[in-house]
């Protein structure tokens, strides 16, 4: 499943901002600097970005620990990292990021090194979502604390309802007109897998996590799971 989700991200890469444009009217960008502003990151962070797909949380994130910091952007899609290597090239200053291709199930990082992390629209999309917040966790220093955004289902019905025709009648069409009708139609599938709310909490706790909370944004078609490992 992991890789063809990664060769799913590769096609899709250099229309990938686009999309999430058509994907969320335009507001990811709020979400995300909602998600940066959670994960406490402060002038001076190690800080990590997963799934950073084209980066713009990991450019946030840069933005928020200024010159005396440095970001890791971490995704397992190489076309996407190139994107967003040459986003980053393209900001002046230069943002202090490096830029790795690692699977987030097995980061190539030392236990306790980060001060604060972020992850957007990723965490549904990995194979084993525990294991990836297990190893977060791990990565982690004591007393950090991670923002993880990704759309959800919501459990309103006429929400629920209207998000599915959103989905089928726009973003598939469109994506269908860019020539990625097969890419962007695993969507629904995987809203339907993904743990919201509660279960995201119970997960974290699970692996460590001693606080863990979940925020519904968007009338719950949105989420970020705000979670702090305690020293």
């Amino acid at each position: 499943m992991s890789n063809e989700i990664q060769s799913i991200f590769n096609r899709i890469a250099p229309v990938y901002d686009q999309l999430n444009d058509w994907l969320s009217l335009g507001q990811h960008r709020i979400w995300k600097e909602m998600a940066v502003k959670w994960s406490a990151a402060k002038p001076g962070d190690t800080a990590l970005d997963l799934c950073c797909g084209s980066g713009d949380l990991a450019l946030r994130l840069a933005r928020r620990i200024g010159a005396t910091g440095q970001v890791y952007g971490v995704d397992f899609s190489p076309n996407l990292l190139e994107n967003a290597k040459e986003r980053s090239q393209r900001q002046y200053p230069k943002p202090t990021i490096s830029w790795l291709e690692a699977d987030v199930l097995d980061l190539p990082f030392d236990d306790n090194q980060f001060d604060a992390a972020t992850m957007g629209y990723g965490l549904r999309n990995v194979k084993d979502i525990p294991r990836s917040l297990q190893e977060l966790y791990r990565v982690l220093k004591p007393g950090a604390k991670a923002a993880i955004l990704d759309f959800h289902r919501p459990s309103n019905l006429q929400l629920r309802a209207f998000q599915q025709w959103y989905l089928d009648g726009l973003v598939v069409p469109v994506a269908n007109y860019l020539g990625l009708k097969e890419e962007y139609a695993y969507i629904s599938p995987s809203l339907d897998r993904f743990p919201i709310g509660k279960e995201q909490i119970e997960l974290a706790h699970q692996v460590g996590f001693a606080v863990a909370t979940h925020y519904p944004i968007a009338n719950g078609m949105m989420g970020v799971l705000v979670v702090n490992k305690i020293e």
